[in-house]
């Protein structure tokens, strides 16, 4: 029954953040502090390894159809479509919720045992709209510029495997680029990165939050947010694909 405790406890604790901010100044200086630290720190971890999944993904497909009358500008194809609709978002968001979602519940963990939140709610802030909604908020703007940046450079890094590798011109993967393509498979990409950052930064903002005890306990609620980040992104994952491609 604990499942059932757990999301009746997350439903309340999500409507404790509509609250009107009582300054908001203060609001917008730690929004756009949350969004330096989940945006601009993230960028690194992210290109890397959207460059590496377009550059695998571009190799890998080339192996498949070495043996096979396929033309050699279907694998821009396939990388386009596989870093758009499933690599950059999905991927890109379980990372997040490993490098985002544990510094978040940490940082809320660790002003939790230190009495750091009792003190913002005795001076009259409202902590869930403050420490929570900025975060929410700032993810919901950032991740998907990073899925959008992820995409981008996953197909370069596709193109420049294929390059190096000899496996095809640059006319060819630019050709694959350009063909077959769906402008609703952007539209799926960018529901996924706003549906993702919902779940990373409310699932690690709520095990944060209500962390009880001391250390231990905020490396355990840390791990959970993570876990428990990802396993509801690959659901969702599936319902959103499924609702979206099956309509």
């Amino acid at each position: 029954m604990k499942i059932f405790y757990h999301f009746g406890r997350y439903v309340l604790f999500l409507r404790g953040l509509f609250h009107r901010p009582e300054k908001l100044s203060m609001y917008w200086k730690e929004m756009f502090r949350q969004m330096n630290d989940i945006g601009i720190t993230s960028i690194p971890i992210v290109a890397v390894v959207a460059l590496f999944i377009g550059a695998v993904t571009a190799i890998q497909f080339a192996y498949q159809i070495q043996d096979f009358l396929i033309p050699l500008y279907y694998i821009g194809f396939i990388v386009r479509d596989s870093m758009i609709i499933e690599m950059a978002p999905t991927i890109t968001c379980m990372i997040l919720a490993g490098k985002v979602g544990s510094n978040m519940s940490s940082e809320l963990g660790n002003m939790r045992i230190t009495e750091q939140i009792d003190a913002l709610e005795i001076m009259g802030i409202n902590t869930s709209t403050y420490l929570v909604g900025t975060k929410i908020i700032a993810a919901i703007i950032t991740i998907p510029m990073l899925i959008i940046l992820a995409a981008f450079l996953g197909i370069l890094g596709g193109l420049i495997a294929t390059l190096l590798s000899g496996i095809s011109s640059f006319a060819e993967y630019d050709r694959g680029l350009h063909a077959f393509f769906v402008p609703f498979n952007v539209n799926m990409m960018l529901i996924k990165g706003f549906t993702f950052s919902i779940i990373i930064s409310t699932v690690a903002c709520y095990e944060g939050f209500h962390v009880k005890g001391g250390a231990i306990q905020i490396g355990q609620a840390s791990t959970r947010a993570v876990v428990n980040s990802n396993i509801m992104i690959l659901i969702s994952d599936y319902l959103i694909a499924n609702m979206l491609l099956n309509t």
